[in-house]
């Protein structure tokens, strides 16, 4: 009995805005810096624009770094959303584990559901609803509902 998924963030509108952003200081670098033209009517100093740029580089690095990782064998349920969790759940610790149709729980990423408790997802709307031993529950995104409702069912059997 095993489980492995890697989600990444694969929202084309996603990048599209990402990369969007990161080309409007690069313009206002090329504009500013290299032709001496001023960028705009108030425009940022040259330092400043090329700090933005490189908050922006560093935010569009992140979402591509970002992956959700899920692992489940016979004794745990592992799973890593760097920079934000990094957990292994013995089966012992678990109530309760069913696959279910979350929706959306206003966006992705790392959200807080009263109904699903703290949601881990890079896209679509299913999950593991896990509930822990004293009520804790959490939610971790799946794009292979088919493989892991499988696995789930097994563990039922046990």
């Amino acid at each position: 009995m095993s489980f492995e998924e890697e989600q990444r963030f694969n929202q084309w509108w996603l990048w599209l805005i990402l990369i969007g952003l990161n080309l409007i200081p690069a313009f206002g670098i090329y504009q500013q810096v290299f032709k001496g033209q001023a960028f705009g009517n108030h425009p940022l100093s040259d330092t400043g624009l090329i700090v933005l740029q490189a908050f922006l580089l560093l935010f569009l690095w992140t979402f591509w770094r970002l992956r959700l990782k899920t692992a489940i064998n016979e004794e745990f349920i592992t799973f890593t959303f760097y920079p934000f969790a990094n957990k292994t759940i013995p089966w012992t610790e678990v109530r309760s584990a069913t696959l279910i149709n979350y929706g959306f729980v206003g966006g992705w990423g790392v959200r807080l559901s009263s109904k699903y408790g703290t949601v881990y997802n890079t896209s679509g709307q299913m999950g593991l609803l896990l509930e822990l031993d004293g009520g804790k529950k959490i939610c971790i995104g799946t794009q292979k509902p088919e493989e892991l409702g499988r696995l789930i069912e097994k563990r039922k059997e046990f």
